[in-house]
């Protein structure tokens, strides 16, 4: 019997930039590799597993898409007689797929009931050839993502071409210099076809492509193999010694006789070799006396791939699915999935189906490819689950997680916590995010009439102030630097946790006018917590400038196991015997914003417009002609540099209402990493601009924020902003440490980000910490050591 839907209308080969799932199913992490393989449908793509849960069944009847690729996966076992090899950046190593596994593809049909349809009926030969041949839907993503950061360069924008010659498109031979015949690199230059460098993946090279660089000067060179018909390809710059774009490529292509829409990529790209370098990197796993760490395994206790840099997403990851309120939320194994036309595009599928695979233990086994010798674990890793599908959706739209480069994981968090808040619409169950919220109240006192203003903010989180003291040593020198000398290792004073919240409620020095008593002595402004959340998000601030570049500082932070009181920190609004400000004073009593007189006198005697330096001065904190003419200098193409603002437009002196802020700029700036005061003092500042109020905030690095939440906007009645009021107010208020995010290195945008969390482990009698190392999960070793110089605590109320 012939299946009668091989020649479907509606079947294709997917695009170059078509999403393929065909690893690991778009509703959990079941892959190619369980038994039965996975169901790759043959119309839209989607991966379905084949299993007791069957996705792909559920598919074929939402979607009426009956023909499916059945992929098998059996990993050819391999044995370790010796450690491997350690990866370095530039290393080649020649394993490819097929040296790891066997694969076996079947075309199924669940209409017409056919379990092996001919793969060379009607269109599927070339269909079937194409999901095979095209990237997974991870790796893909981590393509576009290190191809978001290539640019095109002076030598690419303005190349020059010699006289024109044919080449002959369909076969274009071999390298000029020797016989290679893959790996070639044409000269848009000249023409010239040279082969490349050895590449990663065991791509052989000579490097005549370099040698005629050298020869001719010739600066641009385009990878052959990696031509597609839509106009991308591998483009190299000599003289930037950087991969480049060449927006003019089909032109350039065309130049030489070369047709790029008769093209088909035949090798790798860079990027794609690249990104299988970046996975190969391996952390060590074992304590400080060389013993390795031994492996856990079972429900909670799942890995997660390492996606070439995602160890901040993991980590983050790891801590929020430990949390009762995200357990509860999103692992419902007694659910079925989301109805989700696009499960991989659905945050709400997509978080579930991380949560089943964290916290089922389905996955959490002993990596079953490694025959254990000598030289590995007596139990080994396990292989950990890639969440790619999450992080694309993490990722999608924003400027820095849609990219591959390492990011801040305190600022993934706060990304995410939105992203979670905005996806609650899907499903009538709790905001897990709503264990974070809480009121920070700030006190404000006029230091002459003594009257005081309170006013509130809601937050998710904290950032709290390490103070940086170094502890005076000899010379000693114990640090190579990048050429070759030593220098002295610097060392910190220890300080504890109460230190550092001592320093963030303290009260501090601001310059207003009183609205009141008309002072100009300034007030006292400290902030405390109003009331508290079931989980606090702590970010123990260790940043200094060094040489005007923010540096991380190794201050250890003394943080016990015990429970920490934060009653002290608690505020209790207005007080017996506190008079508070007037209602005129408390919302505009500031003074009107003028210039510096002296470096206002500057800026003009420079030549720049007085518009010009007002705007300066007021971006750069109203003091340093320096600072502003530096903003200048960075704002002088702006369209509207030159158009007058009025810079009081939020006092309400004279009678004015306040002006509101627009929510939406306050949580665009929260996206940046501000908290939601420091953003509403930023814009309160810069009359709304956007652009301005971020210059503002990176030129008042300490700026604690305003808190009046409610200004230009109509007050809601007391008691319904008690009773809406999130966290709690109850004392005592005792916060236990629950997990950490550690980092290793001095920028936050680089090094390693791993996860402690206080678990129970069966047997045991008292909660464990246990060490998620991407997919390495083990008991942790040296733990206290780790909490010194933790860049996120989270504690939970007991």
């Amino acid at each position: 019997m012939a299946c009668t839907h091989v020649n479907a209308a509606e079947l294709h080969a997917p695009g170059v930039n078509q999403s393929v799932y065909r690893e690991d199913c778009t509703q959990c992490f079941d892959s190619i590799d369980d038994p039965s393989g996975l169901d790759v449908c043959l119309y839209c793509f989607n991966g379905g597993c084949t299993g007791e849960r069957n996705h792909s069944l559920l598919h074929v009847s939402s979607s009426n898409h009956p023909l499916v690729l059945n992929i098998k996966r059996t990993r050819k076992q391999v044995k370790r007689d010796e450690p491997p090899q350690k990866i370095s950046k530039l290393s080649i190593a020649a394993e490819t797929e097929s040296d790891r596994y066997d694969t076996t593809p079947t075309v199924k049909c669940y209409e017409c009931g056919i379990d092996d349809v001919d793969k060379a009926s009607g269109k599927l030969s070339q269909v079937v050839d194409a999901v095979l041949k095209a990237n997974t839907f991870a790796r893909q993503e981590e393509v576009k993502a290190w191809e978001q950061e290539l640019t095109a360069c002076e030598h690419t924008l303005c190349l020059e071409q010699e006289p024109a010659r044919q080449i002959e498109s369909g076969s274009l031979g071999h390298c000029t210099a020797c016989t290679l015949s893959e790996n070639l690199w044409l000269c848009l230059t000249c023409g010239n076809l040279g082969c490349g460098r050895a590449q990663f993946g065991g791509v052989g090279g000579n490097s005549h492509g370099v040698a005629h660089k050298d020869s001719t000067g010739h600066p641009v060179a385009v990878k052959l193999g990696s031509l597609t018909a839509d106009g991308t390809a591998d483009i190299y710059c000599y003289k930037c010694d950087e991969e480049r774009v060449d927006p003019e490529l089909p032109n350039h292509l065309a130049h030489w006789g070369i047709n790029i829409k008769d093209r088909v990529k035949t090798e790798k790209s860079l990027t794609e070799m690249q990104v299988e370098q970046n996975l190969l990197w391996e952390f060590s796993m074992t304590t400080e006396d060389g013993k390795e760490l031994k492996p856990l395994f079972g429900e909670g206790f799942t890995g997660l791939k390492n996606l070439g840099n995602s160890c901040y997403l993991n980590s983050v990851l790891q801590s929020l699915f430990s949390m009762p309120e995200f357990v509860d939320r999103y692992y419902l194994p007694d659910q079925g999935p989301p109805d989700a036309a696009l499960p991989a595009e659905d945050l709400e599928t997509q978080l579930r189906k991380l949560a089943d695979g964290l916290l089922s233990g389905r996955y959490a086994k002993p990596d079953s490819d490694i025959i254990v010798s000598g030289n590995t674990p007596e139990v080994p890793h396990q292989k950990g689950l890639a969440p790619a599908m999450l992080k694309h959706l993490v990722g999608r739209g924003h400027a820095e997680f849609s990219t591959m480069r390492q990011q801040d994981a305190f600022e993934l968090l706060l990304h995410l916590l939105k992203l979670v808040s905005r996806s609650q619409h899907v499903a009538p169950q709790r905001d897990p995010v709503d264990a974070f919220r809480f009121v920070m109240e700030q006190r404000l006192q006029c230091l002459n009439c003594r009257k005081v203003r309170y006013s509130t903010d809601e937050q998710e989180n904290i950032s709290i102030p390490v103070p940086i003291r170094r502890i005076p040593k000899d010379a000693t020198m114990d640090i190579t630097d990048a050429d070759g000398k030593e220098k002295e290792k610097e060392e910190f004073e220890s300080v504890t946790l109460k230190e550092c919240l001592d320093i963030f409620t303290a009260d501090e020095l601001v310059e207003l006018t009183c609205g009141s008593c008309g002072s100009k002595a300034g007030f006292t402004k400290s902030s405390k917590f109003k009331t508290f959340p079931a989980v606090l998000a702590v970010n123990a601030r260790r940043f200094e400038l060094v040489n005007w570049v923010p540096t991380k500082q190794d201050v250890p932070v003394i943080v016990d196991d015990e429970p920490f009181a934060f009653d002290a920190y608690k505020s209790n609004g207005l007080q017996a015997g506190e008079e508070a400000l007037p209602e005129d004073a408390a919302s505009g009593g500031a003074p009107k914003w003028t210039p510096n007189e002296g470096a206002l006198s500057m800026l003009e005697g420079m030549g720049f417009p007085r518009v010009r330096c007002e705007k300066a001065l007021h971006a750069t904190g109203n003091e340093d002609s320096e600072a502003a003419m530096n903003w200048l200098f960075a704002h002088m193409e702006d369209a509207d540099i030159d158009d007058p603002v009025d810079f009081n437009a939020g006092s309400s002196s004279g009678g004015s209402a306040p002006t509101a802020i627009d929510p939406e700029k306050i949580e665009s700036l929260c996206g940046m990493g501000f908290n939601a005061p420091q953003a509403r003092q930023a814009l309160k500042e810069t009359g709304g601009d956007m652009e301005r109020a971020v210059d503002w905030l990176f030129s008042h690095p300490d700026a604690t924020g305003d808190f009046d939440e409610g200004s230009g906007q109509a007050a809601a009645p007391a008691e319904t902003s008690a009773k809406s009021l999130p966290g709690s107010e109850q004392l005592p208020a005792k916060f236990q440490l629950q997990s950490i995010v550690c980092h290793k290195g001095s920028s936050i945008h680089a090094g390693h980000y791993v996860a402690f969390v206080r678990k129970q482990l069966p047997e045991e009698k008292t909660a464990s910490w246990v060490l998620f190392n991407d997919e390495k999960v083990a008991k942790a070793g040296e733990v206290e050591e780790m909490k010194k110089f933790a860049y996120v605590y989270f504690f939970r109320r007991l």
